[in-house]
């Protein structure tokens, strides 16, 4: 298997694009550092095609999430095909905004009104904007990952590893105004006391308590009903940042499962299929405060988004895509548990079923996985410690996973992980990278 077209680009990029990517979670650092491809020709399906024409399918992350119904759908491409050749955008604003804006909101009756963007992070940024212009307040309290804006990263001011427990650790805070500090206030998932305990005394200043619903593991209902009801008391927004979980256990946001409420919702990634598409819903109280603030995009008003989120959203619905991510996502967690077991690796196997992942419950893990990952491309799979499933993924994919898992997990059983891993470790974190 011919594997050098795509990492010698990747030395060109590095000394091009600080960081060498857009996007830190495609990194191949993060998977095997010097093997894996990095880019892509086509990508169709489950299936990935790099620059050396090497097919994979895609056991992996699946476009961070976003890409639901599997790669290029032809409906979801179809519908967006067709607004591009009617124009994407004109000085009048597309009428797709208002008819994804009935779909959101019927599908969360308690949300009156809907702003969009185009990413997730901005999309956050807009919920505590209006969130603190809602409340005239400035404090947000949060758990979970929220992404790079400032009012985020401000959390690591003070102390350079707050954030290291709300999922990546080494984030830096240079370029944040040192006056940010204390603005943003970290406590860990499913523990209202902390968060009552960091919170006391400053109820009056806080605008926003911000949480995903889930990431890993599902968000126990008692503690999202707590959460809500200590917002109310203390006059706070409560929003579910549902980038990663909404579209994931059924259609819109996980929080319908649970019949808990929110002030705001946000939703990205999965909404979407892949095109660039975010949208913020909430109660009218709320979201008018948008109007005593100023919340303005250019490629806001572009229309492919939104096509690409009315077919996503109609396709997912139709073919009841959650009944079937759902139970791939299933299967695949038993094969992890079921080739453990077999060949005797201490494993750790969590995650929603759409969000799956494992680790070796051992000091080695890391070394252990980027061994997994190298031999996974081997056999044809773009394998890591995760795996979110798409409505392309077929039983005959999860068949060939299953063997290539058996045959990888039996060669680290019977090895010392030292003497067969060679190539550098992935990197587990955020990390500065060389010109090279």
């Amino acid at each position: 298997m011919k594997q050098k077209t795509g990492q010698n680009l990747y030395k060109e990029a590095k000394k091009l694009i600080p960081g060498g990517t857009q996007l830190l979670s495609k990194r191949p650092e993060m998977f095997a550092p010097e093997i894996w491809p990095s880019y892509y020709s086509k990508a169709k399906g489950s299936k990935v095609f790099d620059l050396d024409n090497n097919e994979y399918i895609d056991m992996s992350i699946m476009g961070i999430g976003a890409n639901i119904l599997g790669y290029s759908d032809d409906d979801v491409d179809r519908a967006v095909i067709n607004a591009v050749k009617n124009g994407v955008s004109s000085s009048l604003n597309c009428p797709e905004e208002v008819e994804l804006a009935k779909i959101l909101t019927t599908l969360h009756p308690w949300a009156d009104m809907v702003r969009y963007a185009r990413g997730g992070g901005e999309a956050c940024a807009m919920a505590v904007r209006i969130a603190r212009a809602k409340t005239k307040r400035d404090k947000v309290f949060f758990s979970g990952y929220h992404g790079w804006y400032d009012w985020y990263l401000a959390a690591n001011i003070s102390n350079s590893d707050m954030l290291d427990g709300q999922l990546m650790p080494g984030l830096d805070p240079n370029g944040v105004p040192r006056n940010l500090q204390g603005t943003a206030v970290p406590f860990h998932f499913n523990d209202i006391d902390e968060l009552k305990h960091k919170s006391k005394g400053l109820e009056k200043e806080i605008a926003a308590i911000i949480v995903e619903p889930a990431r890993g593991e599902d968000a126990p209902k008692d503690y999202l009903l707590a959460l809500k009801n200590f917002s109310k008391e203390i006059g706070a927004v409560l929003i579910f940042d549902e980038i990663t979980s909404g579209f994931r256990m059924c259609p819109g946001g996980l929080h319908i499962k649970y019949g808990i409420n929110p002030d705001i919702a946000i939703f990205a990634k999965s909404i979407a299929n892949g095109y660039a598409m975010a949208a913020v819903i909430g109660n009218e109280e709320t979201m008018n405060a948008a109007q005593s603030t100023f919340i303005s995009s250019t490629n806001w008003t572009e229309r492919i988004g939104p096509v690409a989120a009315i077919a996503t959203i109609q396709k997912y619905i139709e073919s009841n895509v959650a009944d079937r991510i759902i139970e791939v996502g299933s299967r695949v967690k038993d094969v992890w548990r079921d080739m453990s077991k077999k060949h005797g690796l201490p494993i750790k196997v969590s995650g929603l079923p759409t969000l799956g992942s494992f680790s070796f419950s051992t000091e080695m893990n890391q070394s252990m996985m980027t061994f997994f990952t190298v031999e996974m491309l081997k056999k044809g799979f773009l394998g890591w410690r995760q795996f979110k499933p798409s409505f392309a993924h077929s039983d005959r994919d999860i068949e060939k996973y299953s063997d290539a898992v058996d045959e990888i997990f039996q060669k680290i059983s019977i090895s010392d992980i030292k003497d067969i891993l060679k190539t550098p470790e992935a990197h587990t974190g955020f990390s500065r990278l060389t010109k090279e």
